[in-house]
C-alpha cells in the first residue's frame, strides 16, 4: 500500500487551524537559511504555504553563506523574544558548527526537536516529537503497525531522521539497528527488517533486492536528482511493501504539518 502522505497532512493540519482560529492568538516561525540547494529552497516553499493557509506568520532570515558560528548563535538568541517557534534549515556551511547551532535553539522554541534538551525531553515521554517522528508515528497509527518485537533498521544517523527515529523505535519496543555510511552492505540488516525507516539522503540506497516481501518502508530521505525530489527507496520497492512511503508526497508533506503541530503547543506553553 503506498501512503498518501498530503491526506494525512491535510487532517493534521485542519486540526491546526481550528486550534489557531480558536484561540485567536498570534502565531510566529523564524526560519533561519544559509544554503542555496534544491531540496531546501522546495521545503521553505511547502512550509510558507502552509503557513499562510492555517494561520502563521513565517519570517524568513536568509543568511549569507559566510556568516560566523557566533553570529548565528547571537541571530537565534534574538529570535526568541520576537518568535514562537525557531527553525534553522540544515545542512549548514561547512565553516559553522552545527552542533552548536543546533543546541542555541532553545527547548521552547525547538519545533524541529534537534537540540540536545529537547531530545532528552522526548526519551523522557515529550508530547513534542521530532516532526520526522510525528509523521512516521501518525502513519504507524493510522494503519495500526505497531513498533513492539518488531525488527526496525534506521538507515542514517542524522539529527533529523536517523537519530530521533531510532529512539522513538527503541521507545515502542523494538529491535533497532542503525546503519550508516561506514556500514559495508545494509541489505544484511534490511533483508530481514520488519520496518526500514530511511533518512541517508541518497537516491535510490535501498532496492527491491534488499528487502523482504511485506516490509514496512518509511522514507524520510529526500535529496534533488536531476531537478526532482528523490527518496533513499527506489519507487519499484512499493511492489514488495505492506506499506511504502513515496517521495515525494509520503513523509514530507505530514513531516511539514507536524511543525505547525509542536508550535502550537510550544506557543502554548509559553504563555502559560
Amino acid at each position: 500500500m503506498i501512503i498518501d502522505g498530503k491526506a494525512i497532512a491535510e487532517r493534521v493540519k485542519s486540526v491546526v487551524a481550528r486550534e489557531i482560529t480558536r484561540t485567536g492568538a498570534r502565531y510566529s516561525l523564524a526560519v533561519f537559511v544559509l544554503t542555496d540547494d534544491f531540496a531546501t529552497r522546495k521545503f521553505i516553499s511547502i512550509k510558507k504555504k502552509v503557513a499562510e493557509n492555517i494561520g502563521v506568520t513565517i519570517v524568513l532570515y536568509d543568511l549569507k553563506k559566510d556568516t560566523r558560528t557566533e553570529e548565528l548563535v547571537q541571530k537565534i538568541k534574538e529570535a526568541v523574544h520576537n518568535h514562537n517557534g525557531i527553525v534553522v534549515q540544515f545542512p549548514l556551511p561547512s565553516h559553522i558548527n552545527s552542533d552548536t547551532i543546533r543546541n542555541a535553539i532553545p527547548a521552547s522554541h525547538d519545533v524541529d526537536v534537534i537540540s540536545d534538551e529537547a531530545l532528552q525531553k522526548v526519551k523522557k515521554g515529550s508530547n513534542v516529537l521530532p516532526p520526522v517522528v510525528g509523521a512516521i508515528d501518525e502513519i504507524l497509527k493510522e494503519q495500526a503497525v505497531t513498533l513492539k518485537g518488531k525488527k526496525v533498521v534506521v538507515v542514517g544517523e542524522g539529527n533529523l531522521v536517523g537519530k530521533p527515529s531510532a529512539i522513538f523505535a527503541e521507545h515502542g519496543g523494538a529491535n533497532v539497528t542503525v546503519v550508516n555510511e561506514d556500514t559495508k552492505d545494509i541489505s544484511k540488516e534490511t533483508k530481514d527488517a520488519d520496518i526500514i525507516i530511511l533518512g541517508a539522503g541518497v537516491p535510490g540506497l535501498l532496492m527491491p533486492t534488499m528487502v523482504k516481501d511485506g516490509v514496512v518502508i518509511l522514507d524520510a530521505g529526500t535529496s534533488e536528482a536531476k531537478g526532482e525530489l528523490r527518496g533513499d527507496a527506489d519507487p519499484s520497492c512499493a511492489l514488495k511493501s505492506a506499506l511504502f512511503t513515496p517521495v515525494p508526497g509520503g513523509v514530507g508533506p505530514i513531516t511539514v504539518a507536524m511543525i505547525f503541530k509542536n508550535l502550537l503547543v510550544l506557543a502554548s506553553r509559553q504563555r502559560d
